[in-house]
């Protein structure tokens, strides 16, 4: 697949959902965790990235969070709620 987003889930229940509204565009995607390693999303070559909300409080210590480098690769970012 040349298009492909890679979502990374922060526990939202919409995670399923953004999914499905990417595929009906005929776009493939897969949900991985926030801490995929970076390696993976070089292999993965995705279009952009799609970082899913969650319930946590970004100010919580125990917060999830992603390799900020992520931010770096020069792809498009979609950040939802806690994205």
């Amino acid at each position: 697949h040349r298009d492909r987003i890679l979502i990374l889930d922060f526990g939202s229940q919409y995670t399923q959902l953004i999914a499905r509204r990417i595929r009906e565009q005929q776009v493939y995607c897969e949900i991985h965790p926030p801490h995929v390693g970076l390696d993976f999303v070089r292999r993965f070559q995705p279009a952009g990235l799609v970082l899913s909300g969650g319930p946590a409080s970004v100010l919580a210590a125990d917060a999830p969070d992603a390799d900020v480098e992520l931010l770096e690769l020069g792809l498009p970012v979609l950040g939802i709620c806690y994205g």
